[in-house]
C-alpha cells in the first residue's frame, strides 16, 4: 500500500492492527516497531484509532479504486519489510540513468517521454559541469583549424574519431569532436552514461572469487559454495502417517454406484445449483435429473454415435469434455455419462481462438490420447470460431474432432433392458486430468476409479461431510479440488453443491458470500483471490452471515500470501459470525491430488502456530526460525495433517530421492491409494514422478512403497503439520540458491504497485543465459501510469528484491495493460509470456536490464604475460614444430613475359606507345542504367584527350611539373582522360568522390577537406560541379572563396601538347589516393610510378589480361584497387574495361551480371555494396542472364571476407550458370591497395573454421564445422607476384608462428612510398612504411605494417610454383578491434551474433565508451518490437562473447553510416551518438 496515499493517521492503525494480527502483542512494543520502521517516512502520530474504525479510514479511498486489488493482502510485514528494504538504499542514493525514449514510440503513456538533460549524477557538481562546457568550447575551436585536425588523425590514437567516409546517404563529414577516454561529452547521452559508470562502481553482491584460468580454455567460474551458508543439522525424517482410512459401511463400491443408488432412492434430492450472470439461482440439478441423464448420455455413447458394427466409442476410449465455466450442470452429465459408459472422459478448456495461450499443447495432449470425438453444449458449439462457409476452425495443433452436443433433447432414451456396467472400483482409468508443466507442456495426469473412490473417501473422512449437507464452490468444477468436492465427493455423500462461476465473481465479488448466507451453507471452496474479492465488496452488504460455515477450505494455502489473506479475511469477517477455527487451509497437486488439509479445529481451542522463516536459510533449503532480520522472514501457515490413509516424506528436490533432514526444505511426496497412476502415455517421466522409492544418505531404498512426487515444496513440522513454501514450478535456482517465484511477485506487490502495476500483474521466471539461471519479472503497466512512475517503480523493485532475497534481477519488463498471454481463468500463462520474452515478441514498452549485478560467472580478465620477448616466442614456436608465419606471391624474376610493355617505365609512355601502335583499339566502354554504351576510348582518342587536358593546366592553371590537381568527376571515361592529362602535364593528380548535390552538408566539407590537406592548386572538373561548387547551398556548408582555380574540361580547346612531361626517375610522385579508414581517419598514400608499374604488372599478371579480353567494372573509381582496376590497369595490359557506375544499380538492379551476360565476360570486379543489392534485390528473377561464362567474379575490399554473403550470392545464381568456384574476394590496406588477388590459376580459395575464444587470446585454432562457437572464414585471395607477406605481433614486433593471430606485414615493389601529410612525420612514416622485424630471419628486409590482423595456414593444395599453397585469412583491422577485459574482440564477430537475434534487426554495429560495450541495432520492423530487442542483444552477447552490453541503442534503418565500400563507419556512429544527433527510437541503459 503507497504510504504516500494514506493518511498519517491511517498508516499508523493500519501498523497497529497489522502487528496484532502477526503477534505483537502489546501496544508499547507497537510503538517501538512502529517508530523505527517508519521513521524515514512520516512523522510520529499521536495515539492510535481502534482497529475497527482504522479498516474505514482505510478501505475507501484505497481498495475500491482499483476494480482487482490483489494487493491488498500485502499489507502485511511484506509491505513492512519492502519499506525498510527501500530506506536502506535510500541513504546510498544514486542516481539511476532513466532510458531514453522517442515519443512516438510507445502511444499508451500520456506522460512526457521526453528526458530532460539530467545533471543528478553523484559526479557531476556545477564545476565538472562547467569543465565540460569549456572542454567542448576547445575542442570545437582546434577543430576548425583543418592541419592540426589531419595531423592528430595521421597519428591516429584509437579513439580518435574524425570524418569519416560516405554515409549511407553519401559524402562525410567532419566529426564535431574528438574525445580521449573517460571524458564526458556534453549531452544528455554522456550525461546518462556517467550515471551508468556511477552505478557500475558500487560492489557487486557476490564478491568475483579468484578464478581457475586455463591456458587454452576460459572456464566459467563455478559458484563456490558460501562457507557461512547455512547446513541441514537434523537427522533424517521418517515417512510420517495419516490416520487410518475409517470403513464406513455405507459406503459404495464404486463411485458410479453411489450415484445409481441416490438417482433412484432420492430423486427429488437436489445436487447441483448453477447461477446466471447476477448471482442468482437458475437451475437446480437433482440426483434423480443427473442418474436419468447420464444414463441416455451413456446409452448414446455407445450405440448411437455409429452404426452397430462400427460402434465410433467403445469402453476405454478418451473422449474431451468442452464445456464453459458457466455450464457446471452440463459437465456433470457429461462427466457421469462418460463414466458409466466406461469411457474416460478429458476434461479441458473452451478454446476462445485459433491461437490460445498454450492451445498447441493442449492439442498434442489430445492428439496423445487418441481423441477424435468432442462433448460440448449447443450454445457452446455455437460460440466457437468458425471458419467462412461455417466450420469449426481448425485448432493450432489439434486432431481433427467430431463434434458431439450433448443437450438433452438430442440424447436417445435407452431402452428398458439397458442397463450400464458398474463392477466394483479397480486399477482402470476413471478419467484424466491435465496439468501444464513449467516449460508449457500439458501432460494428462490418469486417475484410476479406485483412487478417485479411495479420495473421495478420503476427504469425506477429513472434511467429515454428511448427507444432505450444502457446499459452495468458487472454483474451476472440471480439475482439481473444484472436481474433487464439487463433482465427485458430492455425488458420494449426497450433498448439494452451489457453483459459483468465475464471470460472476468479476461482476459480483460477494457473491459467494451471498450464497453461504442464503443457503446456510457448511462448507465453502475457495481461493485467497476469493477471500480478496470478498473483502473490497464488504461494504456493499452489512447483514450477511457466515455463522453457518464449519469449514472454509482455501486451496491455495500453499501460496506465500495465503496467511495474510486468511488473517485480513477472519478480521473482517469475524463480526459476521465466521469462526476462527473454520479457516482450513489444504494443499493440492494435480499428480497427488489433496496431499493434506486442517481439520475443522474445535472452538475456543488455540489456533495452530505460524512458522516465521528466514528467507536467507530457504534459499539454501534449509528452515531457520527467523528472529533478528524481520525484513528477510516468510511466515508461512500449515495446511493440516497428511490425509487419512496417506503417507508422507519429504525427499530432495533434484537428484535421486533421497529424505531430506528434519530441518530441511524438500519435495513433499505422498503415498496412497488416492493419487495419480501416471501420466498418459508417458512412461518415462511417470516412472520419475509416480514410482518414487526413497533412498536414504548412502543411496538405499527405504521401504518398497512407491510414492508420488507431487511437485511441492516445504517440510513436515511440529505436531506432524504439514508446512508447504512453494512449488518446483516456481523454483528458481539462481548460482545454487532456490528461490519461490511466487515470494518475488509478493515483493514486486509490495512496492507501491497500485500506480504502476495493472491489476497486480506479475509474471516472475527464469531463463537460462551464460551458464546460469537469470530472474526476470515482467509485469503489466497501468495505461495511466507516467513514465517517471514506473521507472522509479522498476528501480525500488530491484532494490527491494536485492535486499529481501538477496538476488539480482537480471531483467524488469513492463508491458501494456493486457497484453500477457492468459490462461483460461485470466491468469498469467507463465511458459507463453517466458517463450514470448525469449524469442522477442513479449513488446515491452519499459525495460531495465541489470546484467552488471546478476552475471557473476565471467571468466577472469585476462592479464598478458610481461616480459616474453620476441626471441622467445619465436624458439618457442621453433621447439612447438611450428612455422613461421610468412608467405609470398610467384617470383617476379623468374616469370617470363616477353612483353612490350615491360620496357616502358611509365604508364604515360604505355599511352603513347599504344596510341601509336594500337590506335583504334578500345580501351574503355562506359554503361548507363539502361545498358546501353554511352561513351567509349579507343587508345588514340584517350592520348588526344588527354594531351588537350594536359595543355589547359599548363595555359589555363599556370601549373608547374610536381603541383596538386584535385580531380573531381562522376565515375565515367572523363575522370580518366584527367588523370592522364595531369600525368602529361607533370602534375600530381588526386581523385576525389564528388559531393552530392542532395546532401551537400554532409558531403562538401570532405571534398573541402582533401582540397585543403593535398594543398591543390587546381581542381579539374565539370561544368555541372563547377557550378555546384560556387553555388549557394555549397556556400552555406563550406566557404567557396577560397577554392583554388576551377577548370571545367567539357570544351577544351584543340591545342597540342608542345612537349609530354617525363619524370626524371620511376621513384617520382604519380598520385595521391585519399581514403577515409572505417575509424574515420582521412589518409592520403603516395603513389610512385615505379610502384603503379608494379602493380600493373602484377595484376596482369595474376590475372592474365592481355587485349583480347574484356573486363566488367562496378567499383567505385576514387581510391584503393578500385580506382587502379578503373583507371591504370587497361592501360597496362590493353584489355578492354566495361565501366559500369555502381550508382546507376540502384536504377537498374540487372544492370551488373546482364552486362556481363551479355558481353560473355570472363572477370568481373565488384564491390560488397554491389553484391549485397543484387542478393537482397535480385532474388530469383534473374531470367535471361546467363553467367556460366564467369571465370572470376572478385569482390574488391579492404576487409575480412564476408564469407556469408559471398556464399548466398554464389548459391542465388547458381542456377543461372554462375561457378561456385568463380567468388573470390582481395585484400589490400592503405599502404598496399593490392596485397592478395585471386588470379585465373592456381588453387580455389580455401576457408577454414577457427575457434572464436582462441581468436580473442589472439591465438589460432582450427576446429571442425559446426563446432561451437567456430568462425568460418574464407580466404582472401592469392598473394600477388612479388609480394611477401609476414605474421607480426603488433606490440613486441617480433615474427610469430602459424598457430597465431598478429598483424599482417608486406614487403612488394608496389607498396606506397608514405603518407601525404602537410609535415613530414618521419616516425608515423618509419613505422608504418619502413620498418623492420625486431628479430629474425627477415630483419633486414623493408616491411609496411598493414594494420590488419591475420595468419597464414599451409594447405594441401598445390601453387603454381609447385610447393604447398600457403593461404593468408584477413581477421579484421587492428583499429577496430576492442580491448576488452583483457581479450581483443573484433565489432564484426559481436555484429553477427546481435544481427542473428531478432528478424527484425537490419543492421548492427558496436563500440566502445569509456570501457563500456554500445551496442547500435537499425530495427526495421515497427517500433513496438524496439525494446525486446535489448534483452535478446544482452544476452546473445553474453553468451557467445563473454561480455555485457553497457548500451543498448535502437535506432530506424539508415542510421548507421556505411561507405561508398560497404563497410560501417563505427567511429563516426560513436560521435553522433555521443553528440546526441542519432534520434534513437529507445536507449537502454544496462545496469
Amino acid at each position: 500500500l503507497g504510504f504516500h496515499t494514506c493518511p498519517k493517521q491511517a498508516v499508523g492503525s493500519l501498523y497497529f492492527f497489522l502487528s496484532l494480527v502477526l503477534g505483537d502483542i502489546t501496544q508499547k512494543g507497537y510503538e517501538k516497531k512502529r517508530a523505527k520502521l517508519l521513521a524515514p517516512y512520516v512523522p510520529q502520530t499521536q495515539g492510535s484509532i481502534s482497529v475497527q474504525s482504522s479498516w474505514c479510514v482505510l478501505l475507501p479511498p484505497l481498495l475500491l479504486q482499483n476494480s482487482v486489488c490483489v494487493t491488498f493482502c500485502f499489507a502485511d510485514i511484506h509491505t513492512e519489510a519492502v519499506q525498510a528494504a527501500l530506506a536502506k538504499h535510500k541513504e546510498q542514493k544514486m542516481a539511476l540513468p532513466m532510458p531514453t525514449k522517442r515519443r512516438s514510440t510507445f502511444v499508451q503513456s500520456p506522460a512526457d517521454a521526453c528526458t530532460p538533460p539530467d545533471t543528478s549524477s553523484a559526479s557531476e557538481d556545477e564545476g565538472s559541469l562547467r569543465r565540460q562546457a569549456a572542454l567542448s568550447a576547445a575542442l570545437h575551436q582546434s577543430l576548425q583549424n583543418a592541419e592540426s585536425w589531419i595531423n592528430r588523425s595521421i597519428q591516429g590514437s584509437s579513439t580518435s574519431s574524425s570524418a569519416s567516409s560516405t554515409l549511407s546517404h553519401g559524402e562525410a563529414r567532419p566529426a564535431t569532436s574528438s574525445f580521449p577516454p573517460g571524458v564526458p561529452v556534453s549531452s544528455r547521452v554522456s550525461t546518462k552514461i556517467q550515471q551508468l559508470l556511477n552505478t557500475l562502481k558500487r560492489p557487486k553482491r557476490p564478491p568475483l572469487k579468484e578464478f581457475f584460468v586455463d591456458d587454452f580454455e576460459e572456464i566459467v567460474e563455478v559458484p563456490q559454495p558460501d562457507p557461512n551458508q547455512p547446513k541441514p543439522e537434523g537427522r533424517q525424517m521418517t515417512p510420517v502417517k495419516g490416520e487410518p482410512l475409517g470403513v464406513v459401511c455405507n459406503w459404495p463400491p464404486a463411485l458410479e454406484a453411489a450415484l445409481q443408488r441416490w438417482g433412484t432412492t432420492q430423486a427429488k434430492c437436489p445436487c447441483l445449483t448453477a447461477l446466471d450472470v447476477t448471482g442468482k439461482p437458475v437451475y437446480t440439478l437433482t440426483y434423480g435429473k443427473l442418474w436419468s441423464r447420464s444414463l441416455k448420455l451413456a446409452y448414446t455413447l455407445l450405440n448411437k454415435l455409429g452404426t452397430k458394427n462400427e460402434p465410433v466409442l467403445k469402453p476405454g476410449d478418451r473422449v474431451a469434455l468442452v464445456y464453459p465455466n458457466n455450464d457446471p450442470v452440463m459437465f456433470m452429465v457429461a462427466f457421469y455419462g462418460c463414466l458409466l459408459a466406461e469411457v474416460i472422459p478429458v476434461p479441458i478448456e473452451v478454446p476462445l481462438t485459433r491461437k490460445d495461450a498454450g492451445g498447441q499443447q493442449i492439442g498434442f495432449l489430445l492428439g496423445s490420447c487418441g481423441i477424435a470425438l468432442a462433448l460440448t453444449t449447443e450454445v457452446c458449439l455455437k460460440g466457437l470460431p468458425k471458419t467462412q462457409n461455417g466450420e469449426i476452425v481448425q485448432f493450432k495443433g489439434w486432431p481433427r474432432l467430431k463434434w458431439v452436443v450433448t443437450d438433452s433433447k438430442y440424447l436417445s432414451k435407452s431402452p428398458k433392458d439397458w442397463q450400464p456396467n458398474i463392477s466394483a472400483a479397480g486399477t482402470e482409468p476413471a478419467y484424466i486430468e491435465y496439468k501444464t508443466s513449467k516449460e508449457g507442456s500439458v501432460m494428462g495426469v490418469t486417475v484410476s476409479r479406485i483412487a478417485m473412490l479411495s479420495h473421495c473417501q478420503a476427504l469425506s473422512q477429513a472434511c467429515n461431510y454428511s448427507e444432505g449437507e450444502t457446499i459452495v464452490n468458487v472454483l474451476d468444477f472440471k480439475k482439481d479440488a473444484g472436481l474433487w468436492h464439487g463433482i465427485l465427493t458430492n455425488v458420494m455423500n449426497k450433498l448439494h453443491t452451489i457453483s459459483v462461476p468465475y464471470s460472476v465473481m468479476k461482476t459480483c465479488p460477494l457473491s459467494w458470500v451471498q450464497r453461504v448466507h442464503a443457503h446456510k451453507a457448511k462448507v465453502a471452496l475457495v481461493k485467497c483471490r476469493d477471500l480478496h474479492w470478498a473483502m473490497m465488496a464488504h461494504r456493499d452488504q452489512r447483514d450477511v452471515s457466515l455463522s453457518s460455515l464449519r469449514m472454509l477450505i482455501v486451496t491455495d494455502g500453499a501460496n506465500p500470501w495465503s496467511v495474510s489473506s486468511c488473517d485480513a479475511f477472519l478480521s473482517l469477517f469475524q463480526s459476521h459470525g465466521l469462526k476462527p477455527e473454520a479457516i482450513c487451509p489444504c494443499a493440492t497437486s494435480p499428480e497427488a491430488m489433496t496431499i493434506a488439509i486442517r481439520r475443522p479445529g474445535v472452538p475456543g481451542a488455540p489456533l495452530p502456530g505460524r512458522a516465521i522463516l528466514s528467507m536467507n536459510g530457504l534459499s539454501f533449503g534449509v528452515i531457520r526460525v527467523n528472529t533478528e532480520d524481520k525484513n528477510s522472514a516468510l511466515t508461512v501457515q500449515d495446511v493440516g495433517h497428511v490425509m487419512p490413509g496417506g503417507m508422507m516424506c519429504i525427499v530432495k528436490p533434484d537428484g535421486p530421492p533421497q529424505l531430506c533432514k528434519t530441518d530441511e526444505i524438500g519435495e513433499i511426496c505422498v503415498s496412497s491409494r488416492a493419487g495419480g497412476m501416471m501420466y498418459y502415455g508417458l512412461a518415462g517421466v511417470t516412472k520419475n514422478t509416480f514410482e518414487v522409492i526413497p533412498v536414504n544418505s548412502a543411496g538405499s531404498p527405504v521401504g518398497e512403497v512407491p510414492f508420488v512426487r507431487s511437485g511441492l515444496l516445504g517440510f513436515v513440522g511440529p505436531g506432524s503439520l504439514v508446512f508447504v513454501v512453494g512449488k518446483m514450478d516456481g523454483l528458481l535456482t539462481v548460482s545454487g540458491r532456490r528461490h519461490n517465484a511466487d515470494d518475488i511477485v509478493a515483493t514486486g506487490l509490495a512496492v507501491e504497485s497500485i500506480k504502476t502495476v495493472y491489476r497486480g500483474r506479475i509474471a516472475v521466471f527464469s531463463v537460462s543465459v551464460f551458464y546460469d539461471e537469470r530472474i526476470v519479472v515482467v509485469a503489466e503497466q497501468r495505461p495511466d501510469a507516467s513514465e517517471e512512475d514506473s521507472f522509479q517503480w522498476m528501480s525500488r523493485v530491484l532494490q527491494a528484491i536485492d535486499s529481501i532475497h538477496q538476488v539480482g534481477v537480471y531483467c524488469l519488463a513492463l508491458v501494456p495493460a493486457n497484453t500477457l498471454p492468459k490462461t483460461p481463468l485470466g491468469g498469467i500463462h507463465i511458459s507463453q509470456t517466458k517463450q514470448h520474452f525469449l524469442e522477442g515478441s513479449l513488446h515491452p514498452c519499459n525495460i531495465l536490464m541489470c546484467p552488471h549485478t546478476c552475471v557473476t560467472n565471467l571468466p577472469k580478465p585476462r592479464q598478458k604475460q610481461p616480459g616474453v620477448g620476441p626471441a622467445s616466442v619465436m624458439v618457442g614456436n621453433l621447439v612447438a614444430g611450428k612455422r613461421i608465419a610468412q608467405a609470398s606471391g610467384r617470383d617476379l624474376g623468374q616469370i617470363e613475359d616477353n612483353d612490350l610493355v615491360k620496357k616502358h617505365q611509365f604508364l604515360t609512355e604505355v599511352l603513347q606507345w599504344r596510341a601509336q601502335a594500337t590506335p583504334d583499339h578500345p580501351l574503355f566502354l562506359l554503361l548507363n542504367a539502361k545498358g546501353t554504351t554511352v561513351c567509349t576510348a579507343t587508345c588514340l582518342q584517350l592520348h588526344k584527350k588527354a594531351e588537350r587536358i594536359a595543355s589547359v593546366l599548363c595555359d589555363k592553371g599556370h601549373l608547374n611539373a610536381g603541383d596538386n590537381v584535385v580531380l573531381l568527376y562522376p565515375p565515367g571515361i572523363e575522370l580518366i582522360t584527367a588523370f592522364y592529362g595531369c600525368l602529361y602535364a607533370g602534375c600530381i593528380p588526386v581523385t576525389v568522390r564528388p559531393p552530392h548535390a542532395q546532401s551537400l552538408t554532409a558531403t562538401l566539407p570532405t571534398v573541402r577537406m582533401i582540397v585543403e590537406v593535398s594543398k591543390a592548386a587546381c581542381i579539374l572538373t565539370t561544368q555541372t560541379l563547377m557550378r555546384l561548387l560556387k553555388s549557394r547551398e555549397a556556400a552555406a556548408a563550406v566557404d567557396v572563396k577560397t577554392w583554388p582555380t576551377i577548370i571545367d574540361t567539357d570544351d577544351l580547346p584543340r591545342k597540342r601538347l608542345s612537349q609530354i612531361y617525363k619524370p626524371p626517375t620511376p621513384e617520382m610522385l604519380a598520385y595521391l589516393d585519399f581514403s577515409v579508414s572505417t575509424t574515420g581517419m582521412l589518409t592520403g598514400v603516395k603513389m610512385s610510378h615505379a610502384a603503379v608499374s608494379g602493380l600493373c604488372r602484377a595484376i596482369k599478371l595474376q590475372c592474365e589480361l592481355y587485349s583480347s579480353r574484356q573486363i566488367a567494372i562496378c567499383l567505385d573509381p576514387y581510391c584503393g584497387l578500385g580506382f587502379v582496376l578503373w583507371c591504370l590497369c587497361s592501360v597496362y595490359s590493353g584489355h578492354q574495361s566495361i565501366l559500369i557506375p555502381p550508382m546507376e544499380l540502384e536504377s537498374n538492379l540487372f544492370l551488373w551480371l546482364s552486362t556481363v551476360s551479355q558481353y560473355k565476360i570472363r572477370d568481373t570486379f565488384c564491390s560488397y555494396s554491389v553484391m549485397e543489392l543484387c542478393t537482397k534485390g535480385l532474388g530469383n528473377q534473374a531470367r535471361g542472364i546467363n553467367l556460366s561464362c564467369v571465370r572470376t567474379c572478385v569482390v574488391v575490399a579492404e576487409e575480412r571476407p564476408r564469407v556469408s554473403l559471398t556464399h548466398s550470392f554464389s548459391k542465388l545464381f547458381k542456377d543461372i550458370g554462375l561457378s561456385s568456384r568463380a567468388v573470390s574476394t582481395t585484400f589490400g590496406s592503405r599502404v598496399n591497395v593490392a596485397i592478395c588477388l585471386q588470379g585465373t590459376s592456381g588453387p580455389d580459395p580455401t576457408t577454414v573454421y577457427v575457434d572464436l575464444k582462441s581468436l580473442r587470446h589472439d591465438r589460432v585454432r582450427l576446429v571442425e564445422r559446426g563446432a561451437p562457437q567456430s568462425l568460418l572464414l574464407s580466404e582472401s585471395g592469392k598473394i600477388l607476384p612479388g609480394v611477401k607477406v609476414v605474421i607480426v605481433n603488433p606490440e613486441t614486433k617480433g615474427p610469430l608462428g602459424d598457430s597465431h593471430l598478429g598483424e599482417i606485414w608486406v614487403n612488394s615493389p608496389h607498396t606506397a612510398s608514405g603518407y601525404y601529410t602537410i609535415y613530414d612525420n618521419e616516425t608515423l612514416q618509419a613505422d608504418h612504411f619502413n620498418t623492420r622485424l625486431s628479430f629474425g630471419d627477415a630483419a633486414q628486409t623493408l616491411w609496411a605494417r598493414t594494420g590488419y590482423l591475420g595468419f597464414v595456414r599451409r594447405t594441401e593444395l598445390t601453387a603454381a610454383s609447385g610447393e604447398r599453397h600457403d593461404a593468408l585469412y584477413v581477421v579484421g583491422a587492428l583499429d577496430e578491434t576492442l580491448e576488452l577485459r583483457g581479450l581483443r574482440y573484433h565489432p564484426i564477430d559481436i555484429e553477427t551474433s546481435v544481427s542473428r537475434t531478432h528478424r527484425s534487426i537490419a543492421e548492427c554495429a558496436v563500440f566502445t565508451w569509456t570501457n563500456l560495450l554500445v551496442v547500435v541495432v537499425e530495427l526495421c520492423g515497427c517500433e513496438q518490437e524496439a525494446l525486446d530487442l535489448v534483452p535478446l542483444v544482452t544476452n546473445v552477447v553474453l553468451e557467445e562473447h563473454y561480455l555485457i552490453v553497457g548500451v543498448v541503442v535502437v535506432v530506424d534503418p539508415g542510421v548507421i553510416p556505411i561507405n561508398s565500400r560497404g563497410e560501417k563507419q563505427r567511429m563516426h556512429l560513436r560521435d553522433s551518438f555521443l553528440a546526441d544527433q542519432l534520434d534513437p527510437i529507445y536507449v537502454a541503459y544496462n545496469m
